[in-house]
C-alpha cells in the first residue's frame, strides 16, 4: 500500500463485521508496532491483546458508563448543539461503547512511570497504520483509562505496585463501510509559526492526496 494513502485513509473505523482478525494478521501488526520510535530504545511500554468475550463482558459496561459520564460533563454542551455531522460523531462513539462486546480484537497499551503516556502513542499508530495496510479498520480510546483505571487493570490482570498505567485501548474489525479521505479542518485553520496565531505561511485548501482513479 502507498504511504500515503494509509496516512490519508487511516481514520476512525467503529463499524466493523464480528469476523476475527488472523493470527498472521496480527503478528504482522504488533511487529509493525514495535519497530515505533521509543525513547533510549527502552521500550517501556506493553501491548495486551484481548479477543475473550467474558475479558470484553466485563469491560464493556464500565466503557459504557464512562462514555455516559463523558456526554454529560465534559461533552455535553457540544453534543446539545451539535450539528449533523456532529450528531453523525457522537452516534458513532455511541456505536462503539453499544457494541464493545462484538469487536473481535482489542489492543490495551499500557505505559510505566509516564504520566502523559506519549511514549506509547507512536507505536499504537504504527500498530493502526499496518491494520489498514491489511484492511483492518480501528478506533483509539482513552475512555476506560480515564474512568475507570484501577477496574481495568484488574480485568485485564495488570500487576500492582508496578507503575503500569493504560494510556489507550484500541478497536480492531474489518470495516462495514469504505475508506476514503476524512473531512477536516485545513491546515492553515490549526496551524501556526513562530508565535501563536501567526499564519503558518500557506493553505492547503484540498487534500493533497487523493486515491488515483
Amino acid at each position: 500500500m502507498d504511504l500515503f494513502e494509509a496516512l490519508y485513509t487511516t481514520r476512525a473505523m467503529r463499524r466493523v463485521r464480528p469476523d476475527p482478525i488472523p493470527v498472521e494478521v496480527q503478528r504482522a501488526i504488533l511487529d509493525a508496532a514495535v519497530r515505533a520510535p521509543s525513547g533510549g530504545n527502552a521500550q517501556n511500554w506493553r501491548f495486551l491483546l484481548a479477543d475473550d468475550p467474558a475479558i470484553k463482558a466485563e469491560l464493556g459496561p464500565l466503557y459504557r458508563d464512562g462514555l455516559r459520564r463523558l456526554f454529560e460533563t465534559h461533552y455535553k454542551e457540544a453534543k446539545e448543539n451539535a450539528d449533523d455531522r456532529g450528531r453523525r460523531v457522537f452516534a458513532s462513539a455511541q456505536h462503539l461503547a453499544d457494541h464493545f462486546e462484538d469487536y473481535p480484537l482489542m489492543l490495551f497499551a499500557f505505559v510505566q512511570h509516564d504520566p502523559s503516556g506519549a511514549s506509547v502513542f507512536p507505536a499504537v499508530w504504527s500498530a493502526q497504520l499496518a491494520a489498514r495496510a491489511h484492511g483492518v479498520g480501528t478506533s483509539l480510546t482513552t475512555i476506560l483509562g480515564l474512568f475507570h483505571p484501577k477496574e481495568t487493570l484488574r480485568v485485564l490482570g495488570v500487576p500492582e505496585g508496578e507503575g503500569w498505567r493504560l494510556a489507550c485501548a484500541v478497536t480492531f474489525g474489518y470495516p462495514t463501510g469504505r475508506w476514503d479521505v476524512a473531512p477536516r479542518r485545513p491546515v492553515h485553520e490549526v496551524s501556526y509559526r513562530n508565535r501563536w496565531g501567526e499564519p503558518v505561511g500557506f493553505t492547503v485548501d484540498e487534500p493533497l492526496w487523493r486515491k488515483p482513479t
